[in-house]
């Protein structure tokens, strides 16, 4: 017998959200294919991977990461799409993409999908600066340099995004840093702007690689006061080696299970980390 009434407790949405990465066929192909595809699309979207989207009740995407959040430089994907620059993603095969997919983009697949929106924002190779004027041109209802920049690229209210990951794995791919990240993490946090009292930001640290708690007490200890969170990495792969850690697939029952099995070790991770967290909490 299922007693609705008897509730033991809330689950955020957002927990069941997905990342957005520029990874093989993610973006390019996979979600967005241009407005001049054979493929139905909507302003460039997918019309049959968007309804998927719809259909899984998608409540938050993340982008542009991932690794390739921290190599990526938002600047050179906004304007008009015949003036923005080529990149290499040294990250994910070396391929080049024509950055046709950027932050105007990404909007317009979160409002298509109704979900809302996650950026990571480029610590590892990027500025304060650069960062900094990504929440302004995204968040400023007023009047300033980057809200008149997003006016003339055809957008006039802020898009008004709430959650900004500080980097991304910053002890591996995002940067190769030690915990002391952690004060690069506060220094970040305290150029990224509230521009509404309506609508303030919500920080995410780069947080732990598995186990290693040492990271998580250095980043709550120096930063936890500068943050709203932090984001635990944890895979589950079949095998050890990190290299060789199997196809996605082409796999046997064996690497299935062991897979599934591997997941039941996230609930010693996070409440191990969270106990950590709560020593900081103010």
């Amino acid at each position: 017998y299922i007693n609705e009434k008897n509730k033991k407790g809330h689950i955020n949405p957002e927990l069941y959200g997905n990342f957005s990465e520029h990874l093989g066929r993610c973006i390019y192909e996979g979600l967005y294919v241009g407005e001049d595809s054979e493929i139905p699309n909507t302003k460039g979207m997918r019309n049959d991977v968007v309804a998927a989207l719809k259909e899984m009740k998608l409540p938050v995407l993340r982008w542009p990461g991932g690794c390739f959040a921290d190599e990526y430089h938002w600047k050179d994907g906004i304007g008009p799409k015949e003036n923005r620059k080529k990149m290499i993603n040294t990250h994910w095969g070396g391929v080049t993409e024509d950055n046709s997919f950027g932050t105007h983009e990404f909007f317009e697949l979160c409002e298509q999908i109704g979900c809302k929106t996650y950026i990571n924002g480029n610590v590892g190779s990027g500025t304060v600066q650069e960062f900094s004027d990504w929440v302004e041109y995204c968040n400023m209802g007023g009047i300033s340099p980057m809200a008149s920049e997003r006016r003339a690229n055809g957008q006039d209210e802020p898009f008004n995004v709430k959650y900004w990951g500080i980097g991304n794995e910053a002890w591996g791919c995002g940067g190769s840093m030690r915990a002391e990240y952690a004060d690069l993490c506060r220094q970040y946090s305290t150029y990224l702007r509230n521009y509404s009292p309506e609508h303030k930001i919500f920080k995410i640290a780069s947080g732990a690689n598995v186990a290693d708690y040492h990271w998580t007490k250095t980043v709550m200890e120096r930063a936890g006061q500068a943050v709203d969170a932090v984001s635990l990495h944890y895979y589950t792969v079949p095998h050890e080696d990190w290299q060789h850690k199997g196809s996605a697939t082409d796999f046997t029952d064996e690497e299935y299970y062991t897979t599934l099995h591997k997941t039941l070790q996230m609930e010693e991770l996070v409440e191990n980390h969270t106990r950590i967290i709560k020593q900081y909490q103010g």
